[in-house]
């Protein structure tokens, strides 16, 4: 297969990188700041503000076609519709890319607000109670369940991924929690300390013995959720 070399770019990553330039074909290739990659915009800073704001918007543009042209206010109907045609647009991938700045964890949230509000019975509610009554948690929580999910399947090999590629697993003696421990590293720089295989460590180590030992991962997501339930 032949490289278009017209929709070919570099992205320099790191703040010592010497920014070479590149060339294919002896063509040069263009420099740029951000790119999508199977639907995921990756920046130079590894952020991923831009995927953020892309994902906000597509969700907004989703639940204004929603609010238009949906009549009924009934929370069985808007939440079934936000369910299926909003919030996957908040979470495609989000593992990769979970946003771990304050503006961007508030601005997806926001959408998550404004679709509870849709609802006749909740206008009056606070968030917290608007998500009790609907049966919903928040998006940051329902991020972490994800997380402890992918781990799940990793550590039980559930996926085609080898966890030992990923993760090292604690090799402590203390017979305190559960047998799955993972061993926490040391990061130097925030962006590698919010990547998937750092973040997880703490929340999946804190996890007790009857969730992580579960026979099937959904039993697994039943003993989670519980557990997210409980500290809303």
């Amino acid at each position: 297969m032949q490289f278009n070399v017209d929709k070919c770019s570099v992205i320099h990553l790191g703040q010592n990188n010497a920014c070479a330039g590149y060339s294919l074909f002896n063509k040069p290739l263009k420099v740029s700041e951000n790119e999508r990659d199977l639907g995921i915009i990756v920046d130079n800073k590894l952020k991923f503000s831009e995927q953020c704001n892309s994902a906000v918007n597509k969700a907004n543009a989703t639940l204004g076609i929603i609010k238009r042209n949906i009549v009924s206010r009934n929370h069985g109907i808007v939440t079934k519709l936000y369910k299926a045609l909003v919030r996957p647009k908040l979470e495609y991938c989000i593992q990769a890319w979970r946003p771990y700045l304050k503006k961007d964890i508030d601005k997806i949230e926001r959408v998550q607000r404004r679709a509870t509000k849709l609802i006749s019975e909740c206008k009056n509610l606070s968030y917290n109670d608007r998500l009790v009554k609907l049966g919903l948690t928040t998006l940051e929580a329902r991020r972490n369940r994800g997380d402890m999910i992918e781990v799940f399947k990793l550590t039980k090999g559930l996926t085609k991924m080898n966890s030992n590629n990923l993760f090292n697993y604690s090799t402590s003696t203390r017979t305190r929690g559960h047998q799955f421990k993972l061993a926490k590293g040391r990061p130097r720089l925030d962006v590698r300390k919010h990547f998937f295989t750092h973040r997880v460590v703490n929340s999946w180590n804190a996890l007790p013995s009857y969730v992580v030992e579960a026979e099937s991962i959904n039993i697994f997501k039943n003993r989670l959720f519980q557990i997210v339930w409980c500290s809303l």
